[in-house]
């Protein structure tokens, strides 16, 4: 065992005796996929309206135990986050904007009624899980270990109130490339039927009731031959606001790039401000405002849309080839990625791997 510090919150670190060995991890990172494999550790912080944040400890992975009336269970008070950990090639071990994660995170917090983890102690978190399981960041080209903070209510209490008791973890996954056979457009599918979230609800909120939402629009997608589901507005019904879990951007002829603004139903994504910055680097306008399906429609038959392309933690950068409705399709299956959607890309990704300069200082050193 061991003690490190971090503000008044000590760091407990348990081995597991049962770790996987160096073998049995290469085997592993040989072929990870996403979300299936977990490295050997885990954090786990306990929060109470008494004593605030506590008891943090580095543990084996393993499960949770929670009592069949805990909150989470029937109030679905619970939040997350995705980041990624990159290796470079001197072997060194870093993340991608923790600040920006642990600032959002606070923010669903908020809106889920749940205590805001500190942004010093989030960091910690993820530095203190890397001391132990830093041989699971895989090193392969495009390869990353995926980290999922989250936070629970856990207090035993069917009364509807926030809860008094909660708990914050992280684990990680080994992920390989998210394009195994190299980046190649998808077809989305425009969801008419469902709404992803509401105005005044929790849409800006990185929280599972969300993700919940769109699985059944998710599933519809994948039946009309399309990846992901694209949502609108939920007064309207007409203008754009982003995919189940992915901002969406539109590229003008003029290199225009068009996104819709931040409505408070919208997730405001990382890797949705990081292009931003990167395409005002480059001198391209960046428009964030509403913006019509229709607009998408007429833009694409004038000429005057020549790429469209989401992003995310996960994927990154996925370029769009086509749009389909009920009654329309807009795009063409065949058309390559287009060079602005892959060129902001290769710069984020080579920013993200130590293979070019963090002019923005966007990237921290966990091992």
């Amino acid at each position: 065992m061991s003690n490190t510090a971090s503000s008044s919150v000590s760091f407990n670190t348990i081995r597991s005796t049962t770790a996987r060995t160096a073998a049995e991890r290469d085997s592993v990172l040989a072929d990870p996929g996403f979300g299936k494999y977990f490295t050997d550790h885990m954090v786990s912080i306990d929060w109470t309206k008494e004593k605030g944040w506590h008891d943090a400890e580095v543990r084996p992975y393993g499960p949770l135990q929670l009592d069949p009336a805990a909150s989470v269970l029937h109030y679905a008070q619970e939040i997350f986050e995705g980041l990624k950990v990159y290796r470079h090639a001197d072997g060194s071990v870093w993340t991608f904007r923790p600040q920006a994660n642990a600032e959002r995170m606070q923010r669903s917090a908020r809106r889920l009624a749940l205590p805001e983890l500190p942004t010093e102690l989030f960091i910690e978190s993820l530095k203190q899980l890397l001391a132990v399981d830093a041989p699971w960041v895989p090193s392969a080209p495009e390869t990353s270990l995926y980290l999922r903070p989250f936070m629970i209510a856990n207090e035993s209490f069917l009364g509807v109130r926030s809860a008094h008791r909660a708990a914050y973890y992280v684990i990680a996954s080994p992920a390989g490339s998210y394009f195994a056979g190299g980046v190649k457009p998808v077809s989305i599918w425009l969801s008419t039927d469902y709404a992803r979230a509401a105005k005044g609800g929790t849409g800006a909120a990185k929280c599972g009731g969300n993700y919940a939402a769109s699985l059944l629009p998710q599933q519809e997608a994948y039946e009309n031959g399309c990846a992901q589901v694209l949502f609108l507005d939920p007064l309207e019904g007409k203008y754009l606001e982003e995919l189940g879990g992915m901002n969406v951007f539109l590229v003008q002829k003029d290199g225009t790039l068009v996104t819709p603004e931040l409505s408070g139903s919208i997730l405001e994504g990382v890797t949705r401000a990081s292009i931003i910055q990167l395409a005002r680097d480059r001198g391209h306008e960046v428009q964030e405002r509403k913006v019509s399906v229709q607009e998408w429609r007429d833009g694409f038959a004038s000429g005057e849309i020549v790429e469209a392309f989401a992003c995310g933690t996960a994927a990154v950068v996925t370029p769009i080839s086509v749009l389909k409705g009920a009654d329309f399709t807009v795009g063409d299956e065949n058309a390559p990625a287009g060079k602005l959607t892959m060129a902001l890309r290769e710069e984020l990704t080579n920013i993200q791997y130590g293979r070019t300069a963090d002019r923005h200082g966007w990237m921290m050193r966990l091992a």
